[in-house]
């Protein structure tokens, strides 16, 4: 083999680039006094909306279900645009479209109208965006922090290599998504902020879902903010990138935002929204309500993953979902875009069939599911669940209007459905960010409400049932010991719909060794 002095200079300096960027270490964390939530006072419009409600109500908290994107959408805008004390925000993803830059207009106009906002975000997303996230920070009321942050704040190169030499630490990612205002009215669930959660993409919308609440439920979800906003896992944005956090910068911001809104009012998504029910329902802040004072805010730890104990004990939101399940009297529903039971999750869901209950699951096909490595670690539990008596559905795929087929190996949820949500007994429905798989229960941290109220499970019941319906999903089922996929007008003997690109990704994810990162 002939080396050229050309050649060994390349290798030089690929090794140079891959030591120094490599290398790249966080500054020192900075240490300050904690901040906390702003209280109560009763002096805020929100205070004079919902104050009433719960003194009629002593020890219950309202419940909202959220399944509608336009409907998720107003809220959080129209509640930010309520805002007179304080935002906490809470998110794994924020996209630079038209609904994530209305939504951070909100954001600039309430700190500017003398709201405290504190900003709370995954790096793992947002350091894409550092430039304009960092430009919020500069305004005297906005406060910005990042989850677990990269070294590195900008190019492929440097996340790249921090990610193969830091990759105990990156693979730990916050997934948690609140929207809390004035301490009084919150929404949590499964979305994130961008037009696919809000049902604004001209592409693929997601299936997902919310619950907007108040009451002492709201307090709860404070605390869990509060609880990662001074952990020792989130660092100030102007620590990490102490330049681009300028006045100059946050005046540019507002100026495009500002534009943005004006021409986005145009669009058919904004103009579409003047004449929906839910829209004019928040509106009036006449939001109907399910009062209960049985309710749980679950919320794993911010070090849930640098924690030596079972799952059970890391995982708060696996612990009550788990105890949830096991006192099923009758009937258990499970929704999980991303379903990778493992073997004691299998024994569970088998062993509830066995006592008596229906177990009934949806989860995404392979056609419908972008990451094939999740199906792959699904699909080597499907036969001992039918063949346990768990019933099983697939979601259909929904293409977008451009035919695309994108997938990936380790990508973000690219599937139709999105929700991640169960219903006990037709009396309980938990909604949260958590996926029933290994990376929700141990590498990422989550949250999940579970609310005992039967108007609120059959709403999230009658979701399923629409969902699992035959225009919407394959039932698979076992033949002579063979997989089966049906809808009642077709029947498949392999993933249906699902090209060989799709089932050779997910038949090699399902040989590698790597269902723990699933």
């Amino acid at each position: 083999m002939k080396v050229t002095l050309a050649g060994v200079g390349t290798l030089v300096l690929a090794a140079l680039l891959f030591v120094v960027l490599g290398c790249s270490t966080l500054p020192p964390r900075p240490e300050g006094p904690a901040t906390s939530v702003l209280p109560v006072a009763g002096d805020t419009r929100l205070d004079r909306v919902v104050g009433p409600a719960l003194e009629a109500r002593p020890g219950q908290s309202g419940f909202h279900l959220v399944a509608d994107g336009v409907e998720a959408f107003a809220l959080r805008g129209l509640s930010g645009r309520a805002a007179e004390r304080s935002l906490d925000v809470q998110y794994y993803i924020w996209h630079d479209d038209l609904t994530g830059r209305l939504l951070a207009l909100e954001l600039i106009e309430a700190a500017d109208r003398g709201v405290r906002v504190r900003l709370l975000l995954d790096d793992m997303d947002a350091r894409s965006k550092n430039f304009a996230i960092a430009a919020l920070a500069a305004h005297p009321n906005i406060s910005v922090r990042l989850f677990n942050p990269f070294a590195s704040r900008q190019g492929f190169f440097g996340k790249a290599m921090e990610g193969l030499t830091s990759f105990s630490r990156i693979n730990h990612r916050m997934h948690n998504k609140s929207w809390i205002v004035d301490n009084r009215f919150a929404i949590a669930g499964g979305r994130n902020v961008g037009d696919e959660y809000f049902s604004a993409s001209e592409h693929v919308n997601f299936n997902d879902l919310d619950l907007a609440f108040v009451g002492p439920a709201v307090e709860q979800l404070s605390a869990s903010f509060d609880r990662y906003w001074n952990s020792d896992q989130v660092w100030p944005i102007e620590s990490l990138s102490p330049d681009a956090v300028s006045t100059e910068a946050l005046d540019d911001l507002r100026r495009r935002a500002q534009a943005y809104a004006v021409e986005a009012r145009q669009t058919p998504y904004i103009r579409a929204m003047e004449g929906h029910d839910a829209v004019a329902a928040a509106k009036a802040m006449a939001l109907p309500m399910q009062w209960t004072p049985r309710w749980q805010v679950l919320s794993d730890a911010p070090d849930k993953a640098t924690r030596k104990a079972p799952a059970l004990e890391t995982s708060a939101v696996l612990d009550g979902l788990t105890r949830a399940v096991g006192e099923a009297r009758d009937d258990v529903v499970l929704i999980s875009p991303y379903f990778v039971p493992g073997d004691s999750g299998t024994a569970q869901l088998v062993g509830l069939v066995e006592q008596g209950r229906k177990v009934r699951i949806l989860t995404n096909s392979l056609a419908a599911n972008d990451v094939a490595a999740v199906h792959g670690g699904y699909s080597a539990y499907r036969k001992d669940l039918l063949e346990g008596g768990v019933a099983l559905w697939e979601l259909k795929p929904e293409r977008s209007s451009e035919g695309k087929d994108g997938i990936s190996m380790f990508g973000s949820s690219g599937a139709s459905l999105h929700s991640k949500a169960a219903v006990i007994d037709d009396e309980v429905a938990f909604v949260g960010s958590f996926n029933l798989d290994p990376r929700s229960v141990s590498l990422n941290c989550e949250q999940g409400i579970l609310v005992d109220d039967p108007v609120i499970a059959a709403q999230v019941a009658a979701l399923f049932q629409a969902m699992t319906a035959p225009a919407s999903a394959w039932e698979v089922t076992l033949e002579d010991g063979d997989l089966r996929w049906s809808d009642g007008s077709e029947r498949f003997d392999r993933e249906p719909e699902a090209s060989f690109g799709r089932r050779f990704q997910a038949r090699m994810a399902r040989w590698l060794p790597v269902e723990t990162l699933l």
